[in-house]
C-alpha cells in the first residue's frame, strides 16, 4: 500500500498569523498553483555525537525529502553554519567538549534565523527548557518519533519564513 504524505500549505497574513490555503488561487483571473511547504526545501543542520544514531536519523530524514547535513560535534556545527545557509538545527544538548546550550548560542549569534530543535534525554528536559529561553524552537525527548520530529522541523520552518518576512516588511 503506497503512502500518502500530507502537505501543509500556508499564506501569510499580517505580521504574524498563518492560515491554511486552498492550493490554487486566482490571479489576473488565471487559476494559479500556491507554492506549499515541500520538506525537500528545509535545509536542517542535523549535530549529534552518537555517531549510529545521528546517521540513522539523517538517513531517515533524507528519505522523507529532508536536505540534511550531519556533523558530531558543535564546533563542527559552527563550522558549517558560517559556510552554509540552514532553515533549522537539531541538536543534541549532550555532547563532549562545546554542548548544545553552548552551540545554540553560537548559531544564535551567527544566523538568528535559524530555528534550532534540542534534542534531550529523559533526565535533562530542565536543560530543553532552558535552552528555549536562550531562543530554541523546542525541544525533543531522545529516542524521538522521526514523524513527530518532522512536525516540529516543519513548524520550525514555517516560524522561519514569518520571521523573514517580518524582517522584510
Amino acid at each position: 500500500m503506497e503512502r500518502i504524505r500530507q502537505r501543509r500549505t500556508y499564506k501569510i497574513i499580517g505580521k504574524q498569523t498563518l492560515e491554511p490555503l486552498n492550493p490554487f488561487l486566482q490571479l489576473n483571473g488565471r487559476r494559479t498553483i500556491q507554492k506549499d511547504l515541500d520538506m525537500e526545501t528545509i535545509r536542517l543542520l542535523l549535530v549529534d555525537d552518537e555517531e549510529d544514531f545521528r546517521t540513522t536519523l539523517a538517513s531517515r530524514l533524507k528519505k522523507r525529502n529532508v536536505d540534511v547535513a550531519d556533523v558530531g560535534s558543535g564546533n563542527e556545527a559552527i563550522e558549517l553554519i558560517r559556510e552554509r545557509s540552514f532553515d533549522v538545527a537539531v541538536l543534541d544538548i549532550k555532547m563532549p567538549g562545546m554542548d548544545g546550550i553552548e552551540t545554540l548560542r553560537q548559531i544564535k549569534k551567527i544566523a538568528p534565523l535559524v530555528e534550532v530543535i534540542l534534542l534531550t534525554g529523559h533526565g535533562s528536559v530542565e536543560a530543553g527548557i532552558e535552552g528555549m529561553r536562550l531562543g530554541a524552537y523546542d525541544y525533543v525527548v531522545k529516542p524521538c518519533n522521526v514523524k513527530d520530529l518532522l512536525v516540529k522541523v516543519e513548524d520550525a520552518y514555517i516560524r522561519k519564513l514569518l520571521e523573514e518576512a517580518q524582517q522584510r516588511a
